[in-house]
């Protein structure tokens, strides 16, 4: 058996806070870390290159924490950054691990073999999917439901091309939060508001809303806020005090929605 990519001193890859959360509302932050396993050498990229987004999701980490905190909700994330193995990627796409970001070459990352592949699922990937799956389940077992928010932040300019929207609310097929959650930001005194801007979530190019989301009939969103938002910590504070507010108002509305949905389903499998 191969030497697991991850030295016994180093961080583990899952993290979680509120597990206890008794919301309905569970916080998934795939791109909430930077760290890159020593054995990787910093996949021969300057560290300035690093700490940019395209190693990690700046500034969302601290908003989910925050939101999690004034939710009560339970918010799983990922510490390693997404140039290590992207945790929102099916596996089988270039961008799983990606040779290059945006402009950058990830040395690292070039003429990787299956095994190397591998090693990196086995350390970062794996866990961090199998941990949501299993509360998931558990969620679903203690009859607690779930609505899942995956969390995200967006550069503020990719290619060269600016981007307006302050905050972008993502789905693919099931519109039941994205369409509840339009309307409140939209009422929001002047917010530009993306409807699947600035990404639109696609089963072939994404992988927790479709798997994890979608596959189980969950009530989700994605959510992307515009980075240079939330860089700061009093843009995080207002960013996570706008949006608990917004999903406790929404709260009741969608767990009557969810229950509707249980009883149809109910309904169809015993007529």
């Amino acid at each position: 058996m191969n030497d697991p990519l991850l030295a016994h001193d180093e961080p583990a890859p899952v993290l979680e806070h509120n597990s206890n959360g008794a919301s309905p509302f569970l916080l998934a932050c795939d791109h909430y870390g930077r760290l890159i396993p020593r054995a990787l050498d910093d996949l021969g990229v300057p560290a300035s290159e690093l700490q940019r987004h395209i190693g990690w999701d700046i500034g969302i980490g601290a908003v989910s924490t925050r939101l999690a905190d004034a939710l009560g909700a339970h918010m799983i994330a990922q510490r390693y950054s997404r140039l290590v193995i992207d945790c929102n990627r099916p596996l089988h796409v270039p961008s799983s691990i990606p040779p290059i970001s945006e402009v950058t070459r990830i040395p690292g990352n070039e003429g990787l073999t299956d095994d190397a592949r591998m090693a990196r699922r086995r350390a970062i990937f794996d866990p961090y999917h199998n941990r949501i799956t299993e509360i998931l389940e558990a969620r679903a077992a203690r009859g607690q439901p779930t609505i899942l928010l995956a969390m995200h932040s967006f550069t503020p300019v990719y290619t060269g091309i600016a981007r307006p929207w302050h905050i972008g609310t993502l789905y693919e097929h099931d519109m039941r939060l994205p369409h509840l959650l339009l309307k409140a930001l939209r009422a929001e005194h002047g917010l530009v508001v993306g409807d699947n801007e600035p990404y639109a979530v696609r089963e072939g190019s994404d992988y927790t809303i479709p798997v994890h989301g979608a596959a189980r009939g969950l009530i989700h969103t994605g959510i992307e806020i515009r980075q240079d938002l939330i860089t700061e910590e009093a843009g995080q504070r207002e960013w996570a005090e706008r949006l608990a507010r917004i999903f406790k108002a929404l709260e009741q509305p969608l767990l009557e929605i969810s229950a509707s949905a249980s009883a149809q389903a109910t309904a169809h499998r015993q007529s």
